[in-house]
């Protein structure tokens, strides 16, 4: 019977069955299953999965120390030589014309992602920590004891709450850019500059045009002179209104969803099945997707909390509330981003059984597997339909 499913639901099978056997394996000691989940998986094999990363400790360098040293020293010399320095797309402003597809396919998949995810929820069960902001997917929530936090009780176990779809896709916005190789935003623009979702802002600076989040097309390329970029056109053009189109909504209002997404909610169908291979396709070719268009377009992160921003430089706005901010007078400690800063895969705790009702208990915690929530919430969502 299973040889007749359609080829997309076959794979999510065999998916689930990869990660039931490797469970398994863990228990009796077997630790010789090699497949795509296998980092995951938690048992006598050590995860691979990020650790949990202490107020104190910053986040791992993606360019090594001694590198962003050495490139440092070779501008240095560079800006002492009064000379041109040869710019490419998209450091000049110019888009990079072969990820300009690949920008409309990642907004694309983050459109039916939202679409699934919120079609989903609305049958499977979602619990968050409202001490630690941990997240359970399933009913009922675990009863591992990691509550870890101030205020914490002192056998430390959540104390779970009703959590929405923002706890499984956790939104991370970054501040619009119009002009990509402009000044960056300071902090008394903090509240005049709209911030949106950082996959969004990613998309457009890639080449996607969205009305109401106008941004600077150039036409000829700006000029690296003795380490100041020269822009030979006008910084407003004659036939760009400012505020003209523009939603002022900007931090205080909600946006309506857009027809598009409007559109894909009305075509995805009642099968939970379906819709759970959809979400998790989707999921897969925005982040593969945004991953390519990090190799082009600059992204940067705080070393120490989630702050994001699109863009060569980061921002200064001065909230940051990290690990000795006081030192840095607010302002973040900007390094290069990963897709995970950028699409942040919040692990929880893998449920294989949802129909036998048991609550995973901390004795056996060590031979529990964890998943992004996204995926644990598909693979919740299609053993749910079966």
């Amino acid at each position: 019977m299973r040889t007749m499913l359609p080829r997309r639901i076959q794979s999510l099978v065999n998916l689930h069955d990869l990660i039931m056997q490797n469970s398994n394996a863990n228990i009796i000691g077997i630790n010789k299953l090699k497949h795509p989940c296998g980092m995951y998986s938690t048992g006598s094999i050590r995860p691979e999965f990020p650790r949990k990363l202490k107020k104190n400790e910053r986040k791992p360098l993606v360019t090594s120390i001694n590198e962003l040293k050495r490139l440092a020293r070779r501008e240095k010399k560079q800006r002492q030589m009064v000379k041109e320095k040869i710019l490419r797309p998209p450091e000049n402003g110019l888009l990079v014309k072969e990820l300009i597809p690949i920008a409309h396919e990642v907004y694309a998949a983050r459109t039916e992602l939202f679409a699934s995810v919120s079609k989903i929820v609305e049958s499977i069960s979602i619990y968050t920590c409202s001490l630690c902001g941990e997240v359970h997917v399933g009913h009922p929530p675990h009863k591992i004891r990691t509550c870890n936090v101030a205020g914490s009780p002192a056998n430390k176990e959540h104390t779970w709450s009703i959590g929405d779809m923002k706890h499984v896709l956790p939104l991370v916005k970054s501040f619009h850019l119009y002009d990509r190789v402009g000044r960056a935003v300071s902090h008394n623009e903090r509240l005049e500059v709209d911030r949106i979702p950082a996959v969004v802002e990613l998309c457009i600076q890639a080449g996607i045009d969205i009305p109401e989040y106008p941004t600077r097309r150039r036409i000829f390329p700006a000029y690296n002179i003795a380490g100041k970029v020269i822009d030979f056109e006008k910084r407003f053009p004659k036939e760009v209104v400012t505020g003209k189109g523009i939603d002022t909504c900007g931090f205080w209002g909600k946006r309506k969803k857009s027809s598009e997404e409007n559109k894909l909610m009305d075509m995805l169908s009642d099968d939970t099945q379906d819709v759970a291979v959809r979400g998790m396709e989707a999921w897969e070719r925005m982040r593969s997707g945004a991953s390519k268009l990090m190799q082009k377009y600059a992204v940067q992160t705080c070393g120490y909390c989630s702050e994001v921003q699109v863009g060569p430089k980061g921002h200064r706005v001065r909230n940051c509330q990290a690990y000795k901010h006081q030192m840095r007078d607010g302002q973040h400690a900007w390094q290069e981003a990963t897709v995970d800063d950028l699409v942040p895969p919040l692990y929880v705790w893998h449920v294989q059984d949802l129909t036998s009702g048991k609550q995973l208990v901390n004795d056996l915690k060590r031979y529990y597997g964890m998943l992004p929530a996204v995926v644990e919430l598909f693979c919740s969502g299609w053993c749910k339909s079966n």
